[in-house]
């Protein structure tokens, strides 16, 4: 690669990286120091990756200088910060161990408008739906809806006494064909 060549020992270590990785990036990277060491032309790599040429030289720089497949991985991404701090997650566990009632919501259950309203009343945070069961996932909570069941009729019996026998009856009484 113009100037920059890889020894067996880093060949080797990029070959391992290009099988066992399963980040696209760190692949693309890996192939194209590999690519270039192979003797292809950095230009003829950049357009087959879809890159441009001076990233492949920044990535061979990093590389040869830490001489480790660590160099070829993305750094931390800042984004956007979280509106789901540790307060709202203390909070969270605090309302779910008890029920919505107590809080003045004529609710059994806890739904995410009611605990996002209670978020908000609490701590003075916005957060939508989605934010409210991302951290309630990251908690270890898993959002289900509650399940009814109805209690066995008493009068069950009593409404169908011989429920089976006039099954088979009525199976006897029908004629065959269409019907």
């Amino acid at each position: 690669m113009n100037g920059i060549h890889l020894t067996a020992k880093e060949q080797q270590l990029l070959e391992q990286t290009l099988h066992t990785t399963h980040d696209a990036r760190l692949y693309r990277r890996t192939l194209a120091l590999l690519e270039c060491s192979r003797g292809r032309q950095v230009k003829d790599v950049a357009q087959a990756l879809g890159v441009t040429r001076q990233s492949i030289h920044n990535w061979a720089v990093r590389f040869q200088q830490q001489h480790t497949s660590l160099a070829l991985t993305d750094g931390p991404r800042p984004g956007r910060p979280r509106h789901a701090d540790d307060r709202v997650e203390t909070l969270l566990r605090a309302l779910l161990a008890i029920t919505p009632d107590r809080c003045g919501y004529q609710a059994k259950y806890w739904t995410a408008p009611l605990l996002c309203n209670q978020v908000r009343k609490n701590l003075q945070v916005e957060c939508c739906d989605v934010t409210l069961r991302l951290c309630l996932r990251r908690m270890g909570y898993r959002w289900k809806r509650p399940r009814y069941v109805l209690a066995p009729d008493p009068q069950r019996e009593k409404k169908n006494p011989d429920s089976a026998s006039s099954a088979a009856l009525a199976g006897a009484q029908r004629r065959p064909g269409r019907g």
